[in-house]
């Protein structure tokens, strides 16, 4: 039978300690959150490994040191409001929930959603929850911090809007092959961004730009 969590144990001592992550609330979450429960059952032995993990047809799910960074750089403080855009089967939805943010997860594929939705009750993760909806959706300026995972070219305006004053969002920028994770901040109605570190995760249409084809 496969230790788990010894896996998980590994995980944190080789790929997120190791690259700076120091706050307690997210080396916590990520020893108690068991990552296998949020993969497709045919890769639970590869929960664990380095790399983002394909878990449905054009999307992943983060590295942990990307998801990790991530966290950090957002600064997440317990009972904040947290959206997680394109949150797969609900791994970082769980993480953040466990870091104790209030989370609503968005995801654009319906068994994903599903599955995650499932999973997050099963664990009886009353403070988190995941609806199947379109990622670039308009909603109230109600979110203290929002976290992309899929890849983007940009963010929509809509996404921004949903952020309060002083909000923060954490996103990795794609430009081929190369990405930087971006963190912008909101005041007064615009958001500011600076270079974070850099990452990848594959785009998804939500988030993607068409260029136009020059001579």
């Amino acid at each position: 039978m496969t230790d788990f969590s010894a896996r998980r144990v590994t995980m944190v001592d080789t790929q997120v300690r190791p690259c700076d992550v120091t706050k307690f609330p997210i080396i916590a979450a990520m020893l108690a959150v068991e990552r296998e429960n949020y993969v497709p059952a045919a890769r639970r032995e590869a929960a664990y490994l380095g790399g983002n993990l394909a878990i449905a047809p054009g999307r992943e799910m983060i590295e942990a040191r990307t998801l990790a960074k991530m966290l950090d750089a957002l600064n997440i403080s317990p009972g904040e409001r947290v959206l997680h855009l394109g949150c797969g089967l609900g791994y970082g939805t769980a993480v953040l929930a466990e870091m104790g943010a209030n989370v609503l997860g968005i995801e654009e594929d319906a068994g994903l959603a599903g599955a995650a939705q499932v999973q997050l009750a099963a664990e009886g993760r009353s403070n988190a929850a995941v609806s199947f909806g379109p990622l670039d959706a308009a909603g109230p300026a109600e979110f203290a911090a929002i976290l992309i995972e899929p890849g983007v070219h940009q963010v929509p305006p809509a996404v921004l809007a949903r952020l309060q004053d002083g909000g923060r969002i954490a996103a990795i920028f794609m430009e081929g092959a190369l990405g930087a994770v971006r963190l912008g901040r909101a005041q007064n109605g615009s958001v500011t961004w600076r270079f974070a570190f850099n990452a990848s995760a594959a785009v998804v249409p939500a988030f993607a730009t068409t260029l136009a084809f020059t001579l």
